[in-house]
This record gives C-alpha cells, sequence and structure tokens, in this order.
C-alpha cells in the first residue's frame, strides 16, 4: 500500500520585469527621423511622437515605451539598426523600471 504524501505548495504568480527603452539626444541625428523612429517602433501618434521628440531634445533622453525584457531588446535594436541604416548615431537603450 503506497502512502499518499500531501504537501501544501505556496505558488505565487510573478509578473516579468518591465522595462524602459529610452531614445538619447545627440547633436547629429534630425528631429524628424527621431518622431519617425517613434512613430514606426513605438507606435506614438504624430502628437505624441513630438513630445517626446522635445523631451529627448531638451532633457537628454526620455522614456519611449515599457516593456518585458525580450521586446525591449528587441525595440534598442531595431532602433539602432534604423538608425545606422539612416546615418545617424541615434542611441536607444534599456533600463529596469523601478519596482
Amino acid at each position: 500500500m503506497a502512502l499518499e504524501h500531501k504537501e501544501k505548495v505556496d505558488t505565487k504568480l510573478a509578473f516579468p520585469k518591465k522595462y524602459e527603452v529610452l531614445l538619447h539626444n545627440d547633436d547629429y541625428t534630425t528631429m524628424d527621423f527621431v518622431i519617425e523612429i517613434l512613430k514606426e517602433f513605438f507606435n506614438k501618434s504624430e502628437h505624441d511622437a513630438y513630445n517626446i521628440m522635445l523631451k529627448i531634445h531638451k532633457q537628454g533622453l526620455a522614456v519611449c515605451g515599457v516593456y518585458t525584457k525580450e521586446i525591449a531588446e528587441t525595440k534598442v535594436e531595431q532602433v539602432t539598426a534604423a538608425a545606422k541604416q539612416n546615418g545617424f548615431p541615434l542611441l536607444a537603450t534599456m533600463r529596469k523600471q523601478d519596482d
């Protein structure tokens, strides 16, 4: 006869960590290009893209979106590739969002 052993398991769902994708200001990337990047890769409206671009220009950087790690990495890669292809040094980075 097999002895049944029941163990209480404490299960908690953990949401994936979120990462902010940031664009950084530089002296060479055009404002129009930044707006196009924000619209294409971050699905921003013309109005929102313009306001984020101004924030990047005035403050040196701005958050463009918040995603899971894998999606944030992809966004950084897409922006970097598009900037390079168009001859701009636009820098995109990501950082872990504060809990």
